[in-house]
């Protein structure tokens, strides 16, 4: 796999632009609960990313960027299409219609850890480490303190749909492996992001039509619409630009760190929007989680070394 090298550390601008993508992604779950009062699961997914793309094209036609006319790229839009969006969607998706929200979110924190090893295997630029290891398990503990540990107790019931949600981890760590490729490619994040959406788009559509026959079902109601419109501008379109912006620059591993910082927006969103309890509990997750980040970055950690050696 031919790929352009990445800085092993994030920068500020990288972080923040980390937080803003795990504010995005997070507010996906809440838009996914009020449109699935109005839309089948797999017209969601479809509707998500078919006006995801017709937004970016827009862009990308209005700002004059160039299209790619290459086959192999159109081919690694498909690929990227299938295994970023269309089978990671459809199964955490799905997977929440029967799971609680908060076992949905700790079991897709499970990212970072398959990432570490996707990426270890494929990218030798991002190697198996044991602070990445160390960090990934420490970061998934922050979030279950962070949810409440008695989220966990619904593990005993839904195998099948946990696994959904694992496999639509899984699909993340081997899309944002494969997805690497687009830097050396010469791709601009906005085309890229349009390319893989219209992939997806292209999948998800008929199978959403033939299975779900949505043309046979009721008016959805305003709210839903709402609610599916903000999944496809914001946490779709506007998240995918920052997503593959971030893959060309910090790498897969890095990337995947902000399903730990997913949970921590959601709470301090509904915190400070919705009048939600912030308890001392959460604290500790959030403080848990930072442990964990920090270890995978190793910067604090390797001048705390060093300032230590004689």
């Amino acid at each position: 796999m031919t790929i352009g090298e990445i800085r092993a550390h994030m920068s500020l601008n990288e972080w923040l632009m980390l937080l803003l993508l795990s504010l995005l992604w997070g507010g996906s779950f809440f838009f996914v609960e009020i449109a699935l009062t109005g839309f089948s699961t797999l017209t969601i997914v479809a509707l998500r990313v078919s006006l995801a793309a017709l937004l970016l094209w827009a862009i990308v036609l209005s700002l004059g960027f160039e299209i790619p006319r290459r086959l192999s790229i159109w081919i690694a839009f498909l690929v990227m299409g299938i295994i970023n969006n269309a089978v990671p969607f459809a199964l955490i998706v799905w997977g929440q219609t029967q799971l609680s929200s908060g076992l949905a979110a700790i079991l897709n924190a499970s990212t970072p850890i398959f990432t570490v090893f996707v990426a270890g295997v494929f990218l030798a630029d991002e190697p198996v480490t044991r602070a990445k290891l160390r960090g990934s398990l420490i970061g998934l503990a922050g979030v279950i303190i962070l949810i409440g540990p008695n989220a966990l107790a619904g593990l005993t019931s839904n195998l099948l749909a946990q696994l959904a949600v694992l496999g639509g981890s899984l699909a993340y760590a081997i899309a944002g492996t494969y997805g690497r490729r687009f830097r050396s490619l010469g791709i601009n994040p906005i085309v890229a992001s349009a390319g893989q959406l219209s992939a997806a788009a292209l999948i998800v559509i008929p199978i959403a039509i033939a299975v779900n026959r949505p043309f046979a079902l009721g008016t959805p109601a305003p709210g839903a619409w709402a609610a599916l419109i903000a999944l496809a501008v914001l946490s779709t379109a506007v998240a995918y630009v920052l997503y593959f912006r971030l893959l060309e620059t910090t790498g897969v591993t890095n990337l995947m760190l902000v399903t730990f910082l997913i949970p921590i927006t959601a709470i301090l969103l509904g915190a400070a929007l919705l009048d939600e309890r912030l308890s001392f509990v959460h604290l500790i997750g959030m403080a848990v989680v930072g442990l964990g980040l920090s270890i995978i970055d190793g910067r604090l950690w390797n001048r705390r070394a060093s300032e230590a050696a004689p």
